[in-house]
């Protein structure tokens, strides 16, 4: 390995030994009565994100397509010790959501302490077809939605010291077959919201920016698009969604969930290997 190699390399497992234990303590007395607002809640990871956050006592509003899907997971939450629930029905495709779900969640709950981004569109995994409005619909959703909430959120989460979450994905880190216009998405997602960090620190405004990098999940959507595809292992999503929770509640600058994933991405920084990625996914020239 060449000089500058060992040094980055040396670096980079400093990084992650610092990461590991200096990472600061997680409180569960801080969610007690944390104002929550939760995007994509009605499935998956932001299901049982809900949960998490009800059994710690916060108080959380809930937004994702399915109105009657949602009122289901609002009950539950509501059993499981959640301090009050509400619940919007939104289309994050629409522009003009975003700031309606903000306006309605502040008004309900006097504030935000957590807005938690985790919402995204239906994704194609599969070869580039050359769908450029595809590609056009999903930045709305996954990625301009994003920054729409985050802009109408940042006044009551500065007043209140609160915490951006932004939900990404490895395919936001490293590049990946069958994900071009979702990988672009959440590429994105870590440029903007990554810069965004800054430009708070700077203005030293107490706004945190947690971005969480997923690995496979075992949500219904994620096995059903990549059956067949990919030669991995999915974790748990309750466990995921614990994983964002707390880490969050920490004000940890990236959760990555496993957490061996910070390792594959500094190795990949060092020895990017074209031939041992895509040995993972299935494809056969037609």
């Amino acid at each position: 390995m060449k000089p500058i190699g060992k040094v980055l390399c040396a670096a980079g497992l400093l990084a992650a030994l610092l990461a590991f234990f200096w990472r600061e303590p997680f409180n569960p007395e801080s969610l007690v009565g944390a104002r929550v607002l939760l995007t994509g809640a009605s499935a998956g990871i932001g299901e049982q994100m809900a949960y998490h956050y009800a059994r710690f006592g916060a108080a959380i509003v809930l937004t994702a397509r399915r109105e009657a899907v949602l009122q289901k997971v609002m009950e539950k939450c509501l059993t499981l010790g959640a301090k009050k629930v509400f619940l919007i029905p939104a289309d994050m495709s629409s522009p003009s959501e975003p700031q309606k779900v903000v306006q309605f969640a502040v008004q309900k709950l006097g504030g935000l302490d957590y807005l938690v981004l985790n919402h995204i569109g239906a994704n194609r995994f599969q070869m580039w077809a050359g769908d450029v409005e595809f590609t056009r619909w999903l930045m709305q959703v996954n990625f301009f939605s994003y920054v729409a909430l985050a802009t109408a959120a940042l006044p009551t989460l500065e007043k209140n010291n609160g915490s951006l979450v932004v939900i990404s994905s490895l395919a936001g880190k490293i590049a990946t077959p069958f994900t071009t216009s979702y990988s672009a998405t959440k590429f994105a997602l870590d440029g903007f919201f990554g810069s965004l960090r800054h430009e708070l620190m700077m203005q030293k405004k107490n706004v945190t920016v947690t971005l969480c990098i997923l690995g496979l999940i075992d949500t219904e959507t994620a096995m059903e698009s990549t059956r067949g595809k990919v030669h991995l292992s999915a974790s748990p999503a309750p466990d995921a969604a614990l994983a964002i929770v707390l880490g969050s509640a920490a004000r940890l600058r990236e959760v990555f969930y496993p957490w061996w994933l910070q390792q594959i991405i500094y190795l990949w920084v060092l020895a990017p290997s074209n031939e041992v990625l895509q040995s993972y996914y299935n494809y056969s020239s037609p």
